[in-house]
């Protein structure tokens, strides 16, 4: 019997290890196979009862290495040496785990209010997340949006925010339109490639597995079987933001991110964030989750940063409301009967 397994959604240099170390330890556990890995095929063959037992033991170090991003020597000695049974138990530990990163970082919600958030993508198909800056949303959330595609949750990434030009014009800019655009998009891209190996993530973003684009471009579009972001929501007016999230196909997920105190818009414009959620207050299925300054996982200055900010935007309105100009409680003037 011959078979033949397509890496679809795993490195092959994670599972083959350096100049094939890992490769060749494997076939050593199965001298009664033939065993041939190229690119992205592994091909083997020999009899039935020893292909069942081997492709047993390959679909466990598979999702080893969807899961943690990583295999080394020890760890597929454990998963092919060892009882299915505990490997399977030891691989649904850590369960609040969000996604194994590159080289196994391990990325998960690091706060109360980023696992609130976590549990409210997963109980809801579009969700809300403000806070100020340093809270997570993004990297939570793009995180979010990795795992559901290593699971094959989804068919594609969608991660898009409004180029709003913060005091420059876009375009004085060098490069053509997408160079124009990508500073714009670049925490998004850190994001993936925390997370994504860059071989694979430069293969999805060409073949359109992960897009990430501005606003603008996804009008007219029906966005289903997908996992699409909205990041810095609160640069969007309220057209935009209804053009957004009409766009949500029957198998989606959004999730709405962004920053109510930092409006990139023009003086006269009004941001579609705070319309949206007083909008859809009441509607059921929509998650909201509100991050602060105790969720900041930046520099320990940028939480006293944004809280000496926020004492600032106190203070500035307990003065215009002493200045407002208050009305007497003065006597009705008498009619003419």
């Amino acid at each position: 019997m011959e078979r033949t397994v397509q890496l679809d959604d795993v490195d092959p240099r994670v599972l083959y290890g350096e100049q094939n170390a890992l490769m060749r330890q494997l076939e050593s556990y199965y001298p009664k196979l033939s065993i041939v890995a190229r690119g992205d095929l592994i091909k083997f063959n020999g009899s039935p009862e020893d292909i069942s037992v081997f492709e047993e033991k390959l679909d466990l170090l598979l999702r080893h290495v969807r899961k943690f991003n990583v295999l080394t020597l020890p760890q597929m000695e454990r998963i092919v040496l060892d009882d299915k049974t505990s490997i399977l138990k030891g691989m649904s530990e850590g369960d609040l785990v969000i996604v194994h990163g590159v080289n196994g970082h391990v990325i998960k919600a690091r706060t109360a209010n980023q696992q609130r958030m976590v549990d409210a993508v997963g109980a809801n198909d579009l969700t809300f997340a403000m806070g100020p800056a340093g809270t997570g949303k993004t990297y939570t959330a793009v995180a979010l949006a990795v795992r559901a595609l290593k699971n094959k949750e989804v068919k594609r990434l969608i991660l898009t925010r409004p180029a709003v030009e913060a005091g420059e014009s876009l375009g004085f800019l060098p490069g053509d339109m997408k160079e124009k655009l990508d500073p714009y998009m670049q925490p998004l891209y850190d994001a993936l490639r925390d997370m994504i190996p860059s071989e694979r993530l430069l293969q999805y973003l060409e073949n359109g597995t992960i897009e990430i684009a501005p606003l603008a471009y996804m009008r007219g579009r029906t966005l289903d079987r997908a996992f699409v972001i909205l990041d810095e929501a609160q640069n969007t007016t309220a057209s935009q933001m209804k053009m957004f999230l009409t766009r949500m196909g029957p198998s989606s997920k959004f999730i709405v991110t962004g920053d109510p105190s930092q409006t990139d818009l023009p003086p006269r414009a009004s941001s579609g964030l705070p319309n949206a959620l007083k909008l859809l207050a009441n509607v059921e299925g929509i998650g909201r989750v509100v991050l602060d300054g105790r969720d900041v996982v930046r520099h320990p200055l940028v939480r006293k940063i944004i809280a000496a900010y926020d004492d600032e935007g106190q203070r500035d309105q307990a003065a215009v409301a002493s200045k407002a100009p208050k009305l007497e409680n003065r006597p009705p003037e008498p009619t003419n009967p």
